[in-house]
């Protein structure tokens, strides 16, 4: 979680040395090729049941669309502002997708947290401005990014049964990188592999290999164990570092609106996941 909140800075450098696709691409070239190393260190195989084909395909695509929303949103956006609201929101939206699943409505503590997210969310919004600064901000790219992130969890929630979860989430990572390819500005891409700058290969190094192949992967991991909504509260921990780590490297404010809608994701996530008591019958009955 703390990665994942350092990498909202590190991706907002790279994303000044080429396009949004291009970046994309460059980043999962280098999880692939790491999470294949990983894979036969750990003797997990290749190999994959025929029946997890569809999911890891589906999860696949919806990792290349967050993938886009997330650095249009850097771009467009602050890393520290977006960080705050995407990690904020996608538990939230997790829990939600989860009950329309189920059909089944949430208790007392689950409807006080719901309500909770849906505050936190327009806070760091900032919707009192106006609709149409919404529309025009890197916010919407977040909002979107979120929602994808959530439905994503889901798919990758079953990597499980079909084998290694490593395994799972390598396949996921080809597709995701098969649908991007296509987009990518080749000519560009030639051009990059003369950058000698530090700073460019360093934080590409350390979304691809540290964000994504390690930390994304345990989340993955963590999903087939706990579940979806589970796994995904422990994010509430990502916005303080991301607004810190961007106040710290890249100097962007902490403004007020983002402290305290990132206050209040946090308290609804802990009335989402606050269990029942448990009552003990002494007598038996």
């Amino acid at each position: 979680m703390f990665l994942w909140g350092l990498s909202w800075p590190s991706n907002k450098v790279l994303s000044h040395y080429c396009s949004v696709v291009n970046f994309t691409v460059y980043r999962y070239i280098l999880v692939v090729a790491t999470m294949m190393l990983v894979v036969m260190f750990l003797g997990a195989g290749f190999s994959i049941k025929k029946k997890g084909i569809p999911f890891f395909i589906v999860s696949g695509l919806l990792l290349a669309l967050y993938s886009y929303l997330f650095f249009e949103g850097l771009i467009n956006g602050s890393p520290g502002a977006g960080g705050v609201l995407v990690t904020t929101l996608n538990p939230i939206m997790a829990y939600t997708i989860n009950i329309f699943i189920k059909r089944k409505l949430p208790n007392g503590n689950e409807a006080v947290g719901l309500v909770l997210g849906i505050a936190a969310g327009c806070i760091l919004l900032q919707l009192w401005d106006s609709s149409s600064s919404l529309m025009h901000s890197g916010n919407l790219y977040f909002l979107l990014a979120a929602l994808t992130w959530a439905v994503m969890s889901k798919f990758t929630a079953q990597g499980a049964r079909f084998g290694s979860s490593i395994t799972f989430s390598l396949w996921q990572y080809m597709v995701t990188l098969l649908c991007l390819l296509p987009l990518a500005d080749f000519a560009e891409m030639r051009a990059a592999i003369h950058i000698r700058e530090s700073a460019f290969w360093l934080n590409l190094f350390f979304g691809s290999a540290i964000v994504t192949t390690m930390a994304t992967t345990i989340y993955f991991y963590t999903t087939t164990r706990l579940g979806a909504e589970k796994a995904s509260s422990f994010i509430f921990l990502v916005p303080l570092a991301a607004a810190v780590s961007s106040w710290l490297l890249l100097g962007e404010q902490i403004h007020a609106h983002t402290a305290v809608g990132g206050a209040l994701g946090m308290i609804a996530v802990y009335f989402i996941n606050k269990r029942k008591p448990v009552v003990i019958d002494i007598a038996g009955e």
